[in-house]
């Protein structure tokens, strides 16, 4: 538990993630990022006279997921509310979202906390709603500002936490874990810059052992994780500061001035009673059966840290190395795809967190738009572990498979980075190695074995890193003894 002076901080925080349905939740635009302003719209999302909405089973299965990835309860039956509040991108004056019944609740989430141990923060629930529009400042003309309604009708989920939070860290960690299992079960793909994971914190501050949460304050406006926990960091300050002097904290909503790096009100808390919510007339109550659950269980993946405690008994890796294989599916994917064909996982998982992850991060690029298969990465494994390819030009024929796709043995071959293991090849540069270095030699007989490393390199630098050390350390010895 992180305690400030005397002091320690309650932190919830509420997600809004976008999911990943092809259309929008209540018609038929497409849900997608990048389009023209305004093009992506039409009468039932820009909620015209006459203009009635039909859900999107595909976001209620999404949600669905979600609640069961957390351990929550999907409700039987839920209902749609009109959610009241006067907003440029808002062209209705009201939004469809869930209140006295959502779709689900319940569950938590696991996380690292701050001081090494497992923290747990709960869920109090997890419903559905439609996003707003867009509003775009400057551009053309200063001073300015337009409205993009294309993201009108979008499906989110709203996923709100308990104030169990007690550190900007803890919530970092939370943020992070969350993301990942949106991304685990692919109902969201977590793209903050695009707006498809958005959050808002709610924080507020009271002496150690008081009973109780002090008053709170919202904050809104980041645009990352790591905003997230810059605000709070100021925020908590903000508020023992002013509890210290003597002074009251207002209930209100902060904008985060990311430049200023400090916070900045926005307008007086909103209560649920300010919203005006009443059951949406237009949209009937959403009945989900037994059989249908079932079915969303059964396609359920598996979930990471149940993925990573595998990875450590079936293929015998460090936890940590399985705690970041399973940090996004797509890499624990590939490992997996590896270790079909590959038979050491610690040797697998080595070379795919440091040169594999290496690579495709000087090259600009993601494992999911990786070049390199599962299976050209295990022939690259085999060329290593046989001996046909030294460890350093592995890696540089790595870095021809990350940019081009192509096979390793064609890599090898073309550019002669194969290892020489030929006595006969090999014999002759050895012979040239010990007579140019006559001292390292002469140590080596009086008894110094570290010059035999000495001149296992020479050869191997003669040979631009070619020369297979084991066959050069054989050589080396039986002309030494000579």
């Amino acid at each position: 538990m992180a305690v400030y002076d005397g002091f320690e901080p309650a932190i919830g925080l509420e997600v809004h993630a976008q999911l990943q349905t092809a259309t929008k939740i209540f018609c038929g635009c497409k849900a997608a990022y990048g389009a023209p302003p305004n093009s992506l719209t039409c009468p039932v999302c820009l909620g015209l006279p006459g203009a009635l909405p039909t859900l999107n089973k595909k976001a209620v299965e999404f949600a669905a997921m979600m609640i069961l990835a957390v351990g929550g309860t999907v409700h039987r039956r839920s209902s749609f509310a009109r959610k009241n509040y006067f907003y440029p991108d808002l062209p209705k004056g009201y939004q469809i979202s869930q209140y006295e019944q959502p779709v689900g609740g319940g569950g938590s989430v696991a996380y690292q906390s701050d001081n090494g141990s497992l923290g747990v923060c709960r869920l109090s629930g997890i419903h559905l709603e439609e996003d707003a529009g867009k509003l775009l400042h400057g551009g053309e003309k200063e001073g300015t500002t337009r409205i993009d309604l294309n993201r009108c009708g979008v499906p989110l989920i709203e996923i709100v936490s308990e104030a169990d939070l007690r550190s900007p860290d803890d919530a970092y960690s939370y943020l992070l874990k969350l993301k990942q299992l949106l991304q685990y079960v692919e109902v969201c793909s977590g793209d903050m810059e695009k707006g498809h994971l958005r959050c808002d914190a709610n924080v507020s501050v009271r002496a150690v052992g008081q009973e109780g949460y002090g008053t709170r304050t919202e904050l809104k406006n980041m645009n990352s994780f790591k905003a997230v926990r810059q605000a709070l960091r100021f925020e908590i300050d903000r508020q023992i500061d002013l509890l210290k002097a003597g002074g009251k904290v207002k209930q209100v909503t902060l904008l985060w001035n990311e430049n200023a790096r400090r916070s900045e009100v926005m307008r007086s808390k909103e209560l649920s009673q300010d919203y005006r919510y009443f059951p949406e007339p237009d949209l009937p109550a959403v009945e989900i059966s037994e059989a249908w659950l079932d079915g969303i269980r059964r396609a359920l993946p598996e979930l990471p840290d149940a993925r990573a405690s595998r990875f450590v008994l079936r293929y015998a890796i460090r936890e940590y190395d399985a705690a970041v294989l399973t940090g996004s599916r797509s890499l624990a994917d590939f490992f997996e795809a590896v270790m079909q064909y590959f038979d050491d996982g610690r040797a697998a998982a080595n070379w795919i967190l440091t040169v594999l992850l290496g690579g495709l991060r000087e090259a600009g690029q993601e494992i999911d738009a990786c070049r390199v298969r599962p299976a050209q990465f295990d022939q690259l494994l085999d060329c290593v572990k046989d001996g046909r390819v030294s460890g350093t030009a592995a890696r540089q024929v790595l870095a021809e498979m990350i940019q081009t796709g192509s096979d390793p043995a064609a890599i090898i071959e073309t550019k002669a980075l194969g290892q020489i293991s030929d006595p006969d090849r090999l014999l002759p540069v050895v012979d040239r190695v010990l007579a140019r270095c006559d001292r390292a030699v002469r140590e080596y007989r009086a008894g110094k074995t570290a010059a035999l490393k000495y001149l296992i390199g020479q050869v191997i630098r003669e040979t631009d890193g070619r020369a297979r050390p084991e066959t050069v350390n054989d050589l080396l010895g039986k002309r030494l003894k000579e």
